[in-house]
């Protein structure tokens, strides 16, 4: 099966990927490039490399997570249906199979969270990597704009780990802040991204648990 090293190769992905980093950063947006698609790409094959589910699987959700966003070269908004027409041609020029490729596709078409359904576990997994992103790191050039809640915001992230309890079937993200924002300024811009989290975990017979400087935030009874 093609690699996502093969896909990290592919000029046309490279690209997209430019000019839609270059593009969010003319509106202001945080990092959408290496960095995050690292992120996306990395938590998403971990969760289901955890979960015991087959290499291909697991390549699949590598590939989804580095490609998910080159639709934002288009638009921000559709920006994941944009992706996957996108995608199509050139994941097939590259020599993958068709049945991959569609997997990709609809990962990437589903992983806006108020307009996406979670369908397989790649797009579970996909969904999870990108929603939880939050960091610091994510701040462009390291200045925040005060101004800005989206900044405020991960630049208050100073650590985020999410980690696979397959014993309790739990995914749980944990975050640990500072005061340069608040949880109630994390939550006016993640809600909607928590409880796509949240669909996705049980999509894979798991609860999703997020933790803020050690207190559970949508901690459920039976966890």
């Amino acid at each position: 099966m093609i690699t996502l090293q093969e896909i990290k190769k592919n000029e046309c992905i490279r690209a997209l990927i430019r000019s839609s980093n270059k593009y969010l950063e003319t509106l202001g947006y945080t990092d959408h490039g290496p960095r995050h698609l690292s992120y996306v790409s990395d938590t998403a094959s971990r969760i289901l490399r955890c979960l015991n589910y087959d290499q291909h699987q697991v390549e699949l959700a590598a590939i989804a997570g580095w490609v998910h966003d080159v639709g934002n070269s288009i638009n921000r908004h559709n920006h994941g249906a944009n992706g996957a027409i996108l995608l199509l041609p050139i994941l097939r020029e590259c020599g993958m199979d068709v049945e991959d490729a569609v997997e990709i596709i609809t990962a990437v078409g589903n992983h806006e969270e108020h307009n996406g359904t979670v369908s397989s576990p790649v797009s579970a997994a996909l969904a999870i990597g990108d929603k939880s992103d939050a960091h610091k790191s994510r701040v462009r050039n390291g200045k925040p704009d005060p101004t800005d809640i989206h900044d405020r915001v991960n630049f208050a992230i100073q650590e985020n780990k999410v980690t696979i309890d397959c014993e309790n079937h739990v995914i749980r993200q944990s975050l640990t802040m500072d005061d340069t924002s608040s949880v109630m300024e994390y939550l006016t811009i993640y809600l909607e991204r928590i409880q796509m989290c949240e669909a996705a975990a049980e999509f894979l017979g798991q609860r999703f648990e997020l933790y803020i400087n050690g207190a559970p935030v949508n901690k459920h009874k039976e966890s």
